[in-house]
């Protein structure tokens, strides 16, 4: 079972805000009168029971400590940035195993943490974009991979793995070759809209989708990986308590954040290697 740690942070939060507020509005007071009461029946008060007397209560005081931090994570996670691991290889060559990237939470509008409701309207996704979003069959899993079709679009993927957005070709150049899994993997770059970046092609694997031409739906986006050959991507997602019309398509609800940069790599095992700084910048 995977934990909700958005839920998790905003109980902490709440809890320890109660703390704090509790002792505000009750207890200081209180601490304050028995202070009073004490300076008032002793003509030279005892600065170790003063202290006491003035002690707050451990959880509360554990609770005022936590609650501007947890707080401040809570502002920075849900609204502006959040990080994430990439657990395997569906986006190389344009992010591998083990790399750290940042994600931005408004791009694409205002969220409310944990029911993930937009509450502000700033922008939508775009062709080209990398897209971390909440896997429609399993909301628990977040997914990584590239915004290909926008509400409306039409997108076919051949037999020859050709990629074509509204009966148009994307336009794509080999740039070279290198071992893949079952052989040779080719590398090209891609010209999506007015997103150049890189994708890579197993040349020995040819499983296809049994059908390879979508529509994208309104308010819903197409996702495919960049290693074109190993992604689980919207081509081959199948889920029968989905509606055939949505398969495959990721739902404006589920959108987290655009990916926006790499931070850190850290390949697996972790035991066997050292965090570098070789791949940060922004992702393409």
């Amino acid at each position: 079972m995977s934990l909700n740690f958005p839920l998790l942070l905003v109980i902490a939060v709440a809890v320890c805000g109660l703390l704090a507020l509790f002792d505000l509005v009750f207890l200081a007071s209180r601490r304050k009168t028995a202070v009073a009461t004490y300076q008032g029946s002793v003509s030279e008060p005892d600065p170790v029971v003063l202290e006491q007397l003035n002690k707050e209560p451990t959880l509360v005081e554990y609770g005022k400590s936590f609650f501007p931090v947890l707080f401040i994570v809570l502002v920075l996670r849900s609204f502006l940035v959040e990080p994430f691991q990439i657990p395997s290889g569906s986006m190389k060559p344009t992010l591998e195993v083990g790399d750290f990237i940042l994600v931005n939470k408004f791009s694409y509008g205002i969220r409310l943490p944990v029911i993930d409701k937009k509450v502000i309207e700033i922008g939508d996704p775009q062709r080209g974009d990398v897209m971390v979003f909440r896997y429609p069959s399993d909301p628990n899993v977040n997914y990584i991979k590239r915004v290909i079709g926008l509400p409306g679009d039409k997108i076919r993927y051949t037999n020859d793995k050709r990629l074509y957005v509204n009966d148009q070709l994307v336009a794509e150049t080999l740039l070279g070759t290198e071992p893949g899994t079952l052989g040779t993997a080719e590398l090209y770059q891609e010209k999506l809209g007015d997103v150049e970046h890189l994708i890579r092609k197993e040349m020995g694997r040819y499983h296809m989708p049994p059908d390879n031409q979508w529509t994208v739906p309104a308010g819903h986006y197409f996702m495919m990986g960049d290693n074109r050959d190993n992604s689980n991507d919207s081509r081959y997602w199948d889920d029968p308590r989905i509606p055939k019309e949505l398969l495959g398509m990721v739902p404006d609800r589920n959108i987290v954040g655009k990916a926006f940069a790499v931070w850190m790599s850290w390949p697996e095992p972790k035991m066997s290697h050292l965090p570098n700084f070789s791949r940060v910048g922004l992702i393409k």
